[in-house]
């Protein structure tokens, strides 16, 4: 007779854990048990180590434990009860540690994000801000492939060298499964050249110049916000509207200010073929002299002007405009001039009535809007800016491609990016796959003072899918290996 036993039938002796254990099994089992805890064989037994099915009974004391044969007393079922939550905890541990173990020999996801956050800090600090809340977030939630995300971030300086030493260091010491930003056009021109190169995924959050997805595009590179040539067919809508002939242009003479300038006469004498286009000006990015600028440009008389200054340059432009009283007698067409990086700068000189594209983030209420920039706030204590926008969306749609992959491998990678839809807080967007360009927009407006701060009025979001070039365009500048 087993301890258990005994002690049912009154022995004082109170059993252990293990006798109660092996007792409830035994029983269960229909079993009798030697003073060793030997099976005795029965003949529905085969071996021990074989499952024995236990039928169902009516009888009224069965106990679901003991079966038939006897029941445990209280002391003894409560010890049985105790070494199975001691089991569950043991093997709940022993997982822990097998997972624990998986994700130690994979190590996170590692996006390498290359950036100007020195040279252009307005935009790049914000821009951070919002990467970091989308890698927050993911992570809370669990991270990608049950893996943690890990973004390893570089300052370019505004300089193409600089980008390419650290994406050679990123690309071949950190390991990183991605690169991902960029700010100036030929830093995101240099890194996308470093992409096809290497194989590497390039998700070029902000470079805005045309060649990146056509002439100089490759299959590695992807490009998010709206090119020169989609915010610049944006602002024709408007800009035809105008009564004037008559165009002049400034704007920094590298890849980005002429791509934009080139779009939007092109677009422009479309929609109206009596223009002309009769004074440029090209300073130098940020060395803008704002009175020889604007002397030559109104000395050819122009009806209107298509301005590309963003920054410093922009400041030292509105001002000199003001005191000369260019602006807002001469009407101006701006890129990127409504963006709160910028309003910020100009306060009370912000100029009324100019057509430009930008950010009117306090107006917005959609839903996907509403969240994103509640949460931004909750985490940063200010409001969000363009840069954060186009941070977090960079790492939204990153993370949208390694879920649909289920990979990191880059050519996996590709293939995903290719027709991606995602999310950001203007909507949903998509990579169209013939060009690698997101269909994200931009908001259209005109600029105006309130509270002695600069806003946009008469807003709309421009939905980048309708001012992407047809894919005839597409296919005369894109190279052919760019699309196998």
């Amino acid at each position: 007779m087993t301890q258990c036993q005994q002690h049912v039938r009154g022995s004082p002796a109170s059993p252990g854990a293990s006798d109660c254990l092996v007792g409830a099994l035994a029983a269960g089992k229909g079993l009798e048990l030697a003073p060793q805890h030997r099976f005795a064989r029965r003949r529905d037994v085969v071996s021990a180590n074989h499952k024995i099915k236990i039928g169902r009974t009516s009888n009224k004391n069965h106990d679901p434990i003991m079966g038939n044969k006897t029941r445990l007393s209280p002391i003894c079922a409560a010890k049985v009860r105790d070494l199975g939550e001691f089991m569950k905890k043991l093997i709940a541990g022993f997982m822990s540690l097998l997972v624990a173990g998986a994700y130690a020999q994979s190590g996170p996801i590692k996006i390498g994000e290359i950036n100007s956050y020195s040279s252009m800090p307005q935009f790049t600090t914000p821009y951070r801000q919002g990467w970091q809340l989308a890698v927050e977030e993911i992570n809370a939630a669990g991270g990608l492939l049950g893996r943690k995300v890990e973004v390893i971030a570089r300052d370019d300086a505004g300089k193409p060298e600089e980008a390419m030493r650290h994406a050679v260091e990123l690309t071949t010491n950190e390991k990183v499964d991605v690169l991902a930003g960029g700010f100036l056009s030929n830093v995101g021109l240099a890194l996308a050249d470093h992409a096809a190169k290497n194989k590497r995924l390039f998700v070029a959050s902000e470079p805005l110049t045309d060649a990146i997805v056509w002439d100089k595009g490759n299959r590695y590179t992807f490009r998010l916000r709206p090119s020169t040539y989609m915010q610049a067919a944006m602002l024709v809508e408007e800009a035809a509207k105008l009564p004037a002939k008559r165009w002049a242009t400034i704007a920094p003479n590298y890849e980005y200010g002429q791509s934009a300038v080139a779009s939007f006469k092109t677009l422009l004498k479309a929609k109206r073929p009596d223009v002309e286009f009769v004074a440029e000006q090209w300073p130098v990015l940020g060395k803008l002299d704002a009175g020889t600028t604007l002397q030559a440009v109104m000395q050819a008389k122009p009806d209107a002007i298509f301005n590309v200054t963003f920054g410093a340059d922009l400041a030292k432009l509105v001002r000199e405009g003001n005191q000369r009283n260019v602006f807002p007698k001469t009407p101006v067409v701006s890129l990127l001039s409504g963006e709160p990086e910028y309003l910020d700068v100009l306060k009370d000189e912000t100029p009324r009535g100019w057509i430009v594209t930008g950010y009117p983030w306090d107006q917005i209420d959609t839903r996907e809007h509403a969240s994103f920039a509640a949460n931004y706030y909750k985490k940063f204590n200010e409001h969000p800016k363009v840069g954060s926008v186009v941070g977090y969306a960079t790492m939204q749609a990153i993370f949208a491609a390694i879920n649909k992959a289920k990979s990191t491998d880059n050519e996996k990678l590709v293939t995903a990016m290719r027709g991606l839809k995602f999310s950001t807080p203007f909507g949903p967007a998509e990579f169209r796959a013939l060009d690698q360009q997101s269909t994200m927009g931009a908001f259209v407006g005109k600029l105006d003072l309130r509270a002695g701060k600069g806003t946009m009025v008469q807003w709309r979001y421009a939905d980048g899918r309708a001012y992407m070039p047809r894919d005839d365009y597409v296919l005369a500048h894109r190279p052919a290996a760019a699309m196998k």
